[in-house]
């Protein structure tokens, strides 16, 4: 174990100096802006037909006293327009898009005239329950809200310079410090869903004030300590709850408060708290150099993805809770797997890779990437999922009550919206998650095509890559450098990589040797011009599931590369589980533009169970059936239900 404070941590590139040049990601940044964030802006003020109802911009109108009005939605309906709005700063980070940052700053205007004198900011108790703030922190979401605006108003700083929406957010945390902390008569409480955590650790590294850290870090250390701070302020409101019943308050393991975080050992309870924790304990643990709490971190990362992590990237196995269940207990037609869970994992994942850089980290962050975050949003940018299920039959979701979370299609917009502004921030983003930089090292951790400007001890060094994954496993890099600079190349090699090729300047370079925790460590004084060429095997895998999984017994998936592949009632015909996967069966690439322009398909040979003759018998004892040979399709996870309503399996009977 590492000795107090001896914790090394690493640097991420500025959004700013990457551009993403890709043939697959481009396209779904090109739709964030053009069509994603006018259209959420839209489903914020109401004006999307068939949708449910936000009333988030309003209710920013009223509290700043341009309406007349009352509170309507969530009690975290604020969380919405501080994610749409950090959407709109990651995009201007790297794209003149003066139409959505007028926007954005008249927004940032309302939200600064909504804020109180003392910079306590919240509609819900600015305009419902004016003079109860702080006092139902369990269920009410408050640091939650204060949270998402403290994200978006460091984003925007970062991506344009001003500083209103920075100044908002700081004035806002200073009260919140000068509420909550260890001392005589502040608050020792925390809030019940985890988010301010990550958030104030983004201020601090924004402002340099170290109370911020501080303050992360108490409400983290603060979470479950006895006597119970939920039962505390429960009793002080006489035990009345915001919801409909004491759920939230009595079942400490819902919100990770059943014990200290450096004691917790295990993936429980709601599945998005759980990793917004996790992300702000990792960072945290890296700043305050907190060993115990980096361990912990290593506990609960380990648990999640050994025993309750969908081969999709999917967490939270039940609807009830949004939760956890028991390990092992990974259903797939009453799968959750809340979009917002994947991507509060990718953020998990990122910070254990920030401290230390292994494959397993990015792998899971490319699992949950590449199938669950982007599937949750239709390719025309204005549909959605909340629920990401493996397996689905349309006929069953609104006549069955324990599928009645499952959607067979994307929904226009949500009563709890917190996924959609989460997809766009998440894509907006994804520069930030390509590279990150220890000492001299350049770890690459994803490979989408573009540039980033790197800075190497004063030096500028330029990445340039090239690639068409992940349709297939070739990647370049050409390097860009003033003058020459010694550093250290480290090239992910993927866990469903049988085989890697790295040739530097044409010349073949051992990569067993120079492979160290899942990285092609490339190490030498490189120059303009100096090119290296990766190469990443991308077989058809079958993956079976452990055998406690029950959901998956005699069943295979089908990955190539890091996309799990689905059969689709568009390719297959409907009645998907008389469809059985030979033990034998011979796979062949098809590029496709259906759905997705420039897609690989799979082909197989495959068996279908032909039971015309059955009859009406609801029973038999014997089985009347033949089984016939039919070409199978699998498509990519990701790219399921943009082509009408239809039946969709992921996990298929192997004969």
């Amino acid at each position: 174990m590492l000795a107090k404070g001896n914790l090394e941590k690493s640097r991420m590139v500025p959004l700013n100096h990457v551009r993403i040049r890709d043939s697959l990601w481009s396209s779904y940044i090109d739709l964030v802006e053009k069509v994603v964030i006018p259209y959420q802006w839209d489903a914020l003020n109401d004006r999307i037909q068939h949708a449910p109802p936000s009333h988030a911009i309003r209710n920013f109108k009223i509290a700043a006293g341009e309406e007349q009005g009352e509170f309507y939605g969530m009690v975290f309906q604020d969380s919405d327009v501080a994610k749409w709005l950090e959407a709109v700063a990651y995009l201007l980070a790297t794209r003149n898009a003066p139409h959505l940052e007028k926007i954005a700053d008249e927004t940032i205007d309302l939200i600064a005239k909504a804020q109180h004198d003392d910079g306590y900011l919240n509609t819900y108790y600015t305009l419902k329950e004016p003079g109860k703030r702080w006092t139902n922190l369990c269920e009410c979401h408050e640091l939650y809200c204060a949270g998402h605006m403290i994200e978006a108003g460091v984003a925007y700083y970062y991506s344009t310079g001003k500083r209103k929406l920075l100044d908002v957010v700081c004035k806002l945390a200073d009260h919140i410090d000068s509420v909550f902390g260890p001392e005589e008569g502040k608050l020792k409480g925390y809030d019940g869903h985890q988010e301010i955590e990550l958030a104030l650790m983004k201020l601090y590294e924004a402002t340099g004030n170290v109370r911020y850290l501080n303050l992360s870090r108490f409400f983290l250390e603060e979470r479950g300590k006895q006597p119970h701070f939920y039962d505390i302020e429960a009793d002080k409101r006489g035990r009345t709850v915001h919801w409909e019943n004491s759920f939230m308050i009595d079942e400490k393991e819902y919100s990770q408060a059943h014990k200290p975080v450096k004691e917790q050992d295990r993936a429980i309870g709601h599945a998005v708290r759980f990793v917004y924790m996790g992300t702000g304990m990792a960072h945290v643990a890296a700043e305050a150099g907190d060993v115990e709490m980096y361990e912990a971190c290593k506990r609960l990362f380990a648990n999640m993805v050994s025993r309750n992590l969908y081969i999709t990237g999917a967490i939270g196995s039940q609807s009830r809770g949004e939760a956890f269940t028991t390990d092992y207990d990974l259903p797939n037609d009453t799968a959750y797997a809340e979009t917002c869970a994947s991507i509060g994992l990718i953020f998990f994942a990122y910070r254990m890779l920030m401290l230390e850089p292994k494959s397993q980290y990015a792998d899971v962050l490319e699992r949950a990437l590449y199938n669950t975050v982007v599937g949750g949003m239709s390719r025309d940018g204005k549909r959605f999922f909340y629920v990401n299920p493996l397996e689905v039959n349309p006929h069953v979701c609104t006549a069955n009550h324990i599928y009645h979370h499952v959607k067979p299609e994307r929904q226009p917009w949500f009563g709890c919206a917190c996924c959609p502004p989460n997809v766009a921030r998440l894509l907006a983003s994804l520069g930030q998650y390509i590279y990150t930089v220890q000492g001299r090292t350049i770890y690459t951790h994803l490979y989408i095509g573009g540039m980033a400007e790197i800075d190497i001890d004063g030096t500028r060094f330029v990445l340039e890559q090239e690639t068409e994954y992940p349709w297939n496993g070739k990647i370049r890099f050409t390097v860009g450098t003033d003058s020459e600079t010694t550093a250290t190349l480290a090239l992910r090699i993927p866990e469903w990589c049988d085989h890697a090729e790295v040739y530097v300047n044409g010349v073949l370079e051992p990569v067993k040797d120079l492979t160290t925790d899942g990285y092609i460590r490339l190490s030498r004084k490189w120059k303009s011009g100096d090119q290296v060429d990766l190469t990443l095997s991308m077989p058809i895998n079958r993956v079976y599931g452990h055998p406690l999984i029950r959901h998956t017994a005699g069943k295979v998936a089908i990955q190539r590369g890091p996309l799990v592949y689905c059969l689709e009632e568009a390719d297959n015909g409907a009645n998907l589980h008389h469809l059985l996967l030979p033990k034998d069966a011979e796979f062949s690439l098809e590029e496709t533009n259906r759905p997705i322009d420039g897609m690989v398909a799979i082909k197989a040979t495959a068996l279908r169970r032909n039971t015309d003759n059955w009859g009406d018998a609801l029973y038999k004892r014997e089985a009347k059936y033949t089984l016939e040979k039919v070409n199978a399709t699998f498509i990519p996870y990701f790219a399921w239900a943009n082509r009408g309503v239809g039946e969709m399996k992921v996990w298929v009977e192997e004969a």
